[in-house]
């Protein structure tokens, strides 16, 4: 059987905000786009006792047998949801871990989707949110890679037909703990996005927006401080923004020119970072 090919795309916080805390998780509200960077993950059915996930490419290093993936499989088996279905799963990684763009999250989300809309996996629209959120609490916003803001209230409104933003996606050559950065946030916002309009996405709005997690970030790292502040100098983007608890920081552009001349100018400044040229999807 020939392995299906999906596109499993990087997501991008364009604004983000914490606007309280339940039990243990922050309750969060964001305005959020996708990159046309993409890892790719080939799927089909195999004759075997057991699932096998195969991660490759040049994020694959640090991924551990226990993943969003493997994860998800686990929890449709012990609910009884596979029919004895065992999956080959290969993902050839291209966005980075630990940078704040959702790639593992993005994976699992991808993959459940893929599984419901084959109709190998029945759930209804509650039970997709479920899992979803046993997962990690961003996979559900994978499940449509659409424009799309998540209120207060952990509900999602997705938007189309929207101008697509040039994007100059920059990671340092460390990571940032999701954990680390969430347990310092002391202070809430008030929630701004509980009514989703289609204009929250205009550039000079956004531009007055912020990602409340940043201070948190940049004041750790000095780095990440050295490489906004260099962004903010070039080619005059509209505005320049951690996305997610980081470590990636994202420059965004109105022309595919100002976001290549960036990306040159930044790879002769920071030759052993990784940096790539995108735009929203």
């Amino acid at each position: 059987m020939t392995a299906t090919k999906i596109k499993s795309f990087a997501k991008l916080n364009l604004a983000l905000n914490i606007v309280g805390k339940k039990s243990s998780l922050h309750r969060i509200e964001s305005i959020v786009a996708f990159a046309s960077l993409h890892d790719e993950i080939f799927i089909k059915k195999i004759k075997s006792k057991k699932h096998k996930i195969i991660f490759t490419g040049k994020f694959s290093k640090d991924i551990n047998k226990e993943n969003t993936i493997s994860k998800l499989l686990k929890i449709l088996e012990k609910k009884k949801l596979l029919s004895n279905y065992k999956f080959y799963i290969k993902i050839n990684k291209k966005i980075p871990n630990k940078a704040g763009l959702g790639g593992g999250s993005m994976n699992a989300a991808s993959v459940l989707k893929y599984l419901t809309q084959k109709k190998i996996v029945k759930l209804s629209k509650k039970e997709i949110e479920k899992i979803s959120n046993l997962i990690g609490s961003d996979v559900i916003l994978g499940l449509n890679f659409k424009n799309s803001i998540l209120n207060s209230n952990n509900q999602i409104r997705h938007f189309t037909h929207y101008k697509k933003i040039h994007v100059l996606i920059v990671k340092p050559n460390f990571g940032c703990s999701t954990k680390y950065v969430y347990s310092k946030v002391k202070e809430f916002s008030k929630p701004k996005f509980d009514e989703p309009k289609k204009k929250l996405f205009n550039l000079n709005y956004l531009k007055k927006m912020k990602n409340s997690l940043e201070p948190i970030v940049l004041e750790k790292f000095s780095k990440l401080r050295a490489i906004k502040f260099f962004l903010e100098n070039l080619s005059t983007p509209v505005f320049v923004r951690m996305t997610g608890s980081g470590s990636a920081i994202v420059a965004y552009f109105q022309t595919k020119q100002r976001c290549y001349k960036a990306k040159e100018m930044f790879n002769r400044k920071f030759k052993n970072y990784w940096c790539i040229a995108s735009k929203t999807i």
